[in-house]
């Protein structure tokens, strides 16, 4: 399946990647630790990471919002708090 940008309403033939079930009207998030988050070289750092991207951090039960695309860039709690910068 190819993964593309978009804005407004979406059709796909193939699903979708990421478990969003707008049947359902929720998103299944990406998961992953806050030590996972921490780490530069973990894929949740360096693989479609964007401004925006959203995980759970299971580690400390939050939403955690990333604010650039590059590894390094911080990862910060929904109400952007708690800054964590991978390293």
């Amino acid at each position: 399946m190819a993964r593309t940008t978009f804005s407004g309403p979406v059709k796909s033939d193939n699903g979708f990647e990421g478990g969003i079930d707008a049947s359902a009207g929720y998103v299944i998030l990406y998961a992953t630790t806050a030590a996972s988050i921490a780490d530069i070289a973990d894929p949740v750092n360096t693989s479609d990471k964007q401004a925006g991207t959203l995980v759970f951090d299971t580690t400390n039960s939050k939403l955690k919002v990333a604010t650039g695309s590059a590894a390094a860039d911080t990862w910060v709690d929904a109400d952007g708090t708690n800054a964590v910068t991978p390293s």
